[in-house]
């Protein structure tokens, strides 16, 4: 299965059957492998302590009935039919929901937005934001705490999936090996189950590394071996035990289950909900594979298997009353077929442990994009198959982390306890942003996003107050987890936007670049310099450092700024932004490099070559454009960006640039030769950097520089070929990176939370996460850092 680029907007490949029956199939093994090994442990914790199985049966019918109507509302309801409707270019999950709230409404805190990014093919808006406004998005905008408010809540939904990356593969392994206690003595039961458990965990993380590509065609056999094993044990059970108990399914056994138990009825609904962990899957890896096949695979195959599962156990359980302190999957399992089953369920589990850990890795992934996270090494498993990732540092902390609960705590009740907590809170959490995407993007009537909210939130809220009662067993863990992570992420952005006002304060004119030179002691020298920097337009700070302590810069100068796009790819035609910074013959370029938060950052061998083919590109097509008709639409020159100097920018793709192309430009017709074929834009001012703001619709026209159009044809073409001569020789001579080290101090008569997040906080963080130097694969031959200290 090809998961490579483009699958987001072009869905040709998915139209026939046999291929959405073969996605269907796949996402098996991916996604369901979680959800699908839920009966394992439901009725264990369910019974741990609160409730009793007594010989009426109304506690098991009841939990049953809870089970069946959890799952009907739950995955097959609020996800299977509303929920993956709300896709980001084909792209599921928390941050798929942020990026589509942020590009319909101006909620996003990140600094660097521009108007250029509103032209990629990705960045779809359904309706024009400004003709479908509603009181709520203006509302929303107008607030900026509600700015943050959002981008916690989301944090929060982030830190919870990080959670359950810890707690799944414990409870999902250490229940598929507890059925061993049936097959041994309980001294025995006693030592070998948690070393075993452990044991499994460590092969599982060690294993990362080498990606899942390997033995992923395995999953989903696996898997479906899994949910035909169930459903079988589930019929037979059914047929040989209680052929009535399909009668428990009636929501009249959860009344009357409430009315007996009453307070240890309403605590046991945090080993209930357990039954629908893994459904938030569905949606966050919606990207691999497509709607309709989440459709089939679960409403046909996954749905009825659970089902049968339950029913099973529960018809089991209806005629053993003796068994009552030994509630588990394995009891119902005749004795014959225990350590077949054993040995799929202990594969089920490792199947539906190492999805979870790779979705831990992508939106660790994700946050890094947005500056949420501090810099952690990638490493891409797979040339074929996009996004599978793996995190070395994440990997060995969850190792740990995961094999400390699994001893600690040594049970699925406390386990249990802290997963629910950690699942009903993700949960929570999508079904608000997706009541806003109903408003903001959907632009449906706020009573329809209203009785989403409280119809499926009053049911999540509820296992959610239940798993709150647990706090002292078990459901601490993933509130302490989540408030550590947090804090952490919350102050790498706060410390990020700072820093980036800081730069936009502090850069210099273009006036002051120009007037470096031999009259005040500068020296061109040879070779190309990058600067990296975080301005889409200006000269920043840590440049006029470096010419200030070492007067001589790069005969070719470039400044590149890396930044992310509220999408979750930016196709490599539309990655690179170019445009001068001063008159051709400065050779100062600015290059704007855009990534989606699910993009492969620095996907080329050589960042170098890259950028230079680029730049390449972009001569070309600047002298092609003066020599040519003046009918390409562009900004009107009296609203540009003139104040700051900017020149255009235009969109560079990765086709080699050759001939003069047709330049006939419509806002809906791509240009072959620049791959990008959208219209130069100005920069943006300082204002639009700090607040976004809408595309003004208006005429434009190209403006022909004076000194440009007196030239002849030529002295144009041999101006052109001196450039490029220049770039080539530039490049031989070597290029130099030039970064800025950072330190952030926060400046006097600040707060002491400020002041302990920044001074100590952040550059903890900092000095212990990999430099931006290793992150952009700098030679570390060619890099000069610029000391900077931020007083912020």
């Amino acid at each position: 299965m090809d998961l490579g680029h483009g699958r987001c907007w072009d869905t040709s490949k998915k139209d026939s059957w046999k291929t959405l029956l073969l996605l269907a199939y796949q996402s098996l093994g991916v996604v369901y492998g979680d959800l699908s090994t839920s009966p394992l442990y439901v009725y264990k914790s369910t019974f741990a302590d609160d409730i009793q199985h007594s010989d009426t049966n109304e506690e098991i019918f009841g939990v049953l009935s809870f089970v069946f109507w959890t799952l009907t509302l739950v995955p097959l309801f609020k996800y299977v039919f509303v929920v993956l409707r709300a896709d980001d270019n084909g792209e599921g999950g928390t941050f798929a929901l942020y990026s589509l709230l942020c590009r319909h409404a101006k909620v996003s805190l990140l600094p660097n937005r521009q108007v250029a990014d509103e032209s990629l093919s990705t960045y779809k808006l359904e309706n024009p934001p400004e003709k479908n406004s509603s009181r709520v998005k203006m509302y929303l905008e107008k607030h900026k705490a509600l700015h943050t408010a959002l981008l916690i809540l989301v944090l929060l939904g982030t830190c919870m999936v990080i959670g359950d990356g810890l707690l799944t593969p414990a409870i999902s392994v250490f229940s598929a090996v507890s059925g061993l206690e049936l097959s041994m003595s309980s001294d025995h039961h006693q030592y070998a189950v948690v070393p075993i458990t452990c044991f499994i965990l460590v092969c599982l993380f060690t294993l990362q590394h080498y990606g899942t590509h390997r033995v992923g065609f395995l999953f989903a056999p696996v898997v479906l071996a899994w949910l035909l094993c169930i459903s079988a044990l589930g019929l037979y059970n059914i047929i040989h035990w209680n052929p009535h108990v399909y009668q428990a399914l009636s929501p009249y056994y959860m009344f009357k289950f409430m009315k007996k138990t009453k307070k240890g009825g309403w605590m046991s609904l945090g080993g209930i909900l357990l039954c629908i962990t893994g459904s938030e899957a569905m949606f966050a890896d919606l990207g691999h594979f497509s709607y309709a096949a989440f459709q089939i695979a679960f409403t046909f195959l996954v749905y009825p298997a659970l089902i049968l599962a339950y029913m099973g156990q529960a018809a089991y359980l209806s005629q053993h009353h003796d068994n009552a302190n030994h509630i588990g999957f394995y009891i119902s399992v005749p004795g014959k077929l225990r350590i077949p089953v054993l040995i799929i369920a202990i594969l089920a589990s490792v199947v539906g442990s190492q999805a979870i850990i790779s979705g831990t890795f992508s939106i660790i992934n994700q946050s890094q994009s947005l500056g949420c996270f501090p810099r952690v090494k990638v490493v891409h498993t797979s040339d074929k198959i996009h996004g599978q990732i793996y995190i070395p540092e994440i990997n060995w902390m969850l190792m740990i982390l995961c094999i400390a609960v699994t001893i600690g705590f040594r049970d699925t009740k406390h386990m249990g306890n802290a997963s629910g907590l950690a699942v009903m809170t993700v949960m929570l959490v999508t079904t608000c942003l997706t009541s806003l995407v109903i408003i903001i993007c959907w632009h449906k009537p706020p009573i329809v996003a209203l009785c989403f909210l409280l119809f499926f939130g009053s049911i999540e809220l509820l296992y959610f107050s239940a798993s709150l009662t647990k706090f002292t067993e078990g459901a601490w863990l993933p509130i302490l987890l989540a408030l550590f992570l947090m804090t952490i992420m919350f102050v790498w952005h706060y410390a990020t936007i700072k820093k980036y006002e800081f730069d936009l304060h502090n850069k210099v004119s273009l006036e002051w670049l120009l007037a470096l030179g031999p009259s005040l002691g500068i020296a061109r020298v040879p070779g190309i310099g990058i600067v990296f920097t975080n301005l889409t337009s200006g000269i920043p700070a840590n440049f006029s450092r470096f010419v200030t302590n070492l007067p001589a810069f790069h005969r070719v100068l470039v400044f590149v700024c890396i930044k992310s796009v509220p999408v979750p790819f930016v196709p490599p035609a539309e990655r690179y932004l170019v445009g001068r910074v001063g008159p051709p013959g400065h050779r100062s370029y600015r290059c704007i490099v855009r990534y989606g938060y699910r993009d492969v950052h620095q996907d080329v061998d050589s960042f170098e070559s890259e950028l230079v083919a680029r730049l390449a590109d972009f001569i070309n097509y600047d002298w092609r454009r003066a020599h040519g008709t003046n009918s390409f639409p562009e900004y009107d020159a009296s609203q540009s960006n003139d104040s700051s100097g900017e020149y255009r920018l235009a969109v560079i793709g990765t086709v080699a640039f050759s001939g003069i192309p047709a330049y006939e430009i419509e806002e809906s017709v791509q240009l072959a030769s620049i791959s990008g074929g959208f219209p130069t834009v100005e920069s943006v001012t300082d204002v639009i950097e700090m607040e976004p703001v809408g595309v003004v619709e208006r005429r434009v026209r190209f403006a022909i520089d004076d000194e440009s159009g007196s030239r002849s044809p030529a002295d144009m073409d041999l101006q052109l070929q001196e450039e490029l001569e220049d770039l080539l020789l530039a490049q031989q001579a070597g290029t130099a990176f030039i970064l800025g080290h950072s330190h952030v101090k926060a400046k006097q008569g600040s707060s002491l939370l400020k002041r302990l997040a920044l001074n100590f906080g952040y550059n903890f963080l900092r000095r212990n996460c990999r430099g931006p130097d290793v992150a952009l694969k700098v030679p570390p031959v060619s890099l000069l850092e610029v000391g900077m200290v931020y007083v912020v």
